[in-house]
């Protein structure tokens, strides 16, 4: 079975091409046949080391697919030939989603409503759960205040819109070209972002945002902007100290992979259009390292995503 990782951790020279023994579904699982991958940060961090993995490689990257189920394990509630996407955990003994054929869990699975294809389904699992985890966190409602950095990224588009899916305000910062962008997605008020978005922030919210959700991984630089006692996400550790009764929670996405509650709400918003796909460009599954590096040099808006099919 082809599948695309490291026998190394070298970083993103050191990916290639694998032949894998084909996987089967046990108890509680089912196999998809990947039609598509999304490129993440999390990937180009996996492939250079950054992560303590156990075990023997090779190593396969990828944390959210879409494709169609192919084979069924006992205890399951899905069909062979079903559209599904799934989030994935790579480090887990099934590995990542980088290959032709992918053994999961079938909590982590969820069908892809009618007239989605299987490149847009796959940048919503993974991401579109991140965004689904931090406003919960951040328990949004209606006539609250939601800051968001980082809007214009994948993460923190979805975040933009759940959080107005939830009746809440949205602040979120953007560079002058990502504004346009930005305001589609549903943020109510766009400031500049960088250097004292902070304060950019507290200028149209005096006294502080009820929540903040920090794509952009800015900490204690933007912690500012949110009003005593109010609530804090931050999706790469960081977690304080905050003060003033803060409550600073890291979401480390893959302790909830199977929150099957949440993909299927995702899916029902994309269903309505209240979520947007968005998809920067389609490549090759054989090209991805070419993919990582242009995800790694910025500026990517939207989701990479490999074709598999």
């Amino acid at each position: 079975m082809r599948a695309i990782g490291v026998t190394t951790f070298d970083g993103i020279d050191s990916v290639q091409i694998l032949d894998l023994p084909e996987p089967h579904a046990g108890p509680g699982q089912i196999r998809i046949r990947v039609k598509a991958a999304t490129v993440n940060p999390t990937d180009v961090g996996m492939v250079s080391g950054r992560y303590d993995l156990s075990g023997d490689g090779p190593w396969v990257p990828g944390a959210e697919v879409a494709g169609v189920v192919s084979e069924l394990g006992e205890g399951t509630d899905f069909v062979v030939g079903d559209a599904v996407a799934a989030v994935v955990v790579p480090y887990s003994r099934t590995r990542g989603g980088y290959c032709d054929e992918l053994v999961v869990p079938a909590s982590q699975v969820v069908r892809i409503p009618a007239g989605v294809d299987a490149v847009h389904a796959a940048t919503l699992p993974m991401n579109g759960l991140t965004a689904a985890l931090t406003v919960e966190t951040l328990q949004v409602s209606s006539g609250h205040t939601v800051a968001v950095t980082g809007s214009a990224g994948a993460f923190g588009g979805y975040v933009v819109q759940l959080a107005k899916a939830a009746g809440a305000r949205v602040v979120a910062d953007a560079k002058d070209s990502d504004v346009d962008l930005v305001t589609s997605l549903g943020a109510d008020d766009v400031v500049e972002r960088g250097e004292d978005v902070a304060g950019r922030i507290r200028s149209l919210v005096p006294d502080g945002v009820d929540g903040l959700s920090d794509g952009s991984v800015q900490g204690d630089q933007v912690v500012a902007a949110v009003r005593d006692g109010g609530r804090f996400v931050s999706i790469r550790g960081w977690s304080g100290p905050a003060g003033r009764d803060i409550e600073v929670t890291p979401i480390l996405v893959y302790r909830h992979a199977s929150r099957t509650d949440l993909l299927e709400r995702l899916v029902a918003l994309v269903d309505t259009g209240a979520i947007t796909l968005r998809v920067a460009d389609v490549v090759p599954a054989e090209q991805a390292a070419d993919a990582m590096r242009r995800l790694a040099a910025g500026g990517v808006r939207g989701r990479l995503v490999l074709d598999f099919s």
